[in-house]
């Protein structure tokens, strides 16, 4: 509903103040990393949405998520041909059935799907269905920081896609709290990482979209990254 905020691309700024809520790898992560776009705030936007029957409270969580993470570019996802752009909310859609979604950020490359926030919160893809991928937008960070750590420190990457997903192992392995994964989990072992990416399968109905990267030849470090329990 409605046009993009909009976005002057040529002023890009250091990080100076990273979103608190983030364990210390992710917040390493994006003060590293990320950089802020010069983006337009939803409360230029806020009369015509609301002429458009948007209900207030919806136009009010899109102007927390600007207020926090509006304008952040952080490096291409190894998945999603690389998630959105940018974080930079935009075209509320839904009903009072149904609940209201906004998007997260544009995409980087053509992707069959938007780029959404769910509404409660959630940051997953709109296609032929809605498909959260992690129950926070720091979940999404979170995964990005912890794909980033483990493809830096692991002896071996392994790709398994399709059904051969279904024979990977994981009685043994402990879910990576921190993503808050819904369709994407991560799994850590005595010595790997396993990434589960079941998104696209989901969202399109099609198991062998399923992708799983495991990451192998960790050490301590290499599985938590300065992570502790309780950390985030």
């Amino acid at each position: 509903m409605g046009g993009r905020l909009g976005a002057c691309e040529v002023n890009l700024h250091l990080i100076n103040d990273v979103p608190d809520g983030l364990t210390r790898r992710a917040r390493s992560y994006v003060s590293a990393h990320g950089i802020k776009v010069d983006t337009r705030f939803v409360a230029e936007h806020r009369q015509w949405w609301l002429e458009h029957e948007v209900p207030a409270a919806v136009i009010d969580r899109m102007a927390a998520y600007q207020e926090r993470w509006g304008g952040l570019l952080l490096p291409p996802a190894s998945q999603y041909d690389g998630g959105p752009k940018y974080l930079d909310p935009d075209s509320p859609e839904g009903s009072p059935a149904e609940g209201w979604w906004f998007e997260a950020g544009m995409q980087r490359t053509a992707v069959p799907y938007s780029f959404m926030i769910g509404p409660d919160g959630e940051f997953g893809i709109h296609g032929p269905r809605w498909t959260p991928l992690h129950a926070t937008v720091e979940g999404w960070v979170e995964s990005l920081a912890l794909a980033h750590h483990a493809s830096m420190w692991a002896k071996q990457i392994t790709k398994v896609t399709g059904d051969d997903v279904d024979g990977i192992a994981l009685a043994d392995y402990e879910p990576v709290r921190e993503v808050m994964g819904l369709a994407d989990t991560w799994w850590r072992g005595v010595d790997s990482l396993v990434a589960m990416y079941s998104g696209e399968a989901e969202c399109f109905s099609s198991p062998n979209g399923r992708t799983a990267l495991i990451y192998s030849g960790l050490d301590e470090w290499g599985l938590r990254g300065g992570v502790e329990d309780g950390d985030g």
